[in-house]
């Protein structure tokens, strides 16, 4: 085993689950802790934001982000049940990242400009924040997929290296 996923990483993570979960159950009806667990989400956007540029290997943005090419040939090579293991976020979780990370951006956003004044009455920004938040919970739930079947093709725990920061290390033809 190796460790891929430090502490802030998975710390930033599972807060994000259960923050976002948190805003999702309150939606209706409890708009304090709704909008507090907002504006939670944000700060922690923007400090992964900032950790993606400065953390270590792993959690840096340079280390997983790759172009449309390189994930489309990834999720090429997914379909034909021939795509490499990754040690960090392959090109599709990568990207998955990016969307997850910008929609959850878009949904704290929206969720505090229908709190201002010029807002709080304005159905097209309240029909804007529920459109992108079902949008989110789309990606959320591709983003556990995605998770379920890269696992399960590559024989290892996921989730579980989300919580220990472990996974098993490279072998050959795997990318470290």
């Amino acid at each position: 085993m190796v460790k891929v996923w430090d502490p802030l990483v998975r710390i930033f993570h599972w807060s994000l689950v259960v923050f976002f979960g948190i805003a999702w159950i309150t939606s209706e009806g409890f708009d304090s802790i709704h909008a507090w667990t907002g504006y939670i989400a944000g700060g922690l956007i923007a400090f992964r934001l900032i950790w993606g540029l400065i953390g270590p290997r792993y959690a840096r943005f340079s280390n997983f982000i790759k172009g449309p090419g390189t994930v489309i040939d990834y999720l090429k090579a997914m379909a034909a049940h021939k795509e490499k293991r990754y040690l960090g976020h392959n090109p599709a979780g990568g990207a998955m990242i990016v969307a997850l990370l910008i929609t959850v951006a878009i949904t704290v956003w929206t969720g505090w400009e229908i709190t201002q004044p010029q807002y709080a009455h304005s159905d097209l920004m309240k029909t804007l924040h529920a459109f992108i938040t079902s949008v989110l919970m789309t990606l959320v739930i591709v983003h556990i997929g995605g998770v379920v079947l890269a696992g399960l093709r590559h024989k290892e725990n996921l989730a579980r290296s989300m919580v220990t920061g472990e996974k098993r290390a490279p072998e050959d033809g795997d990318i470290a």
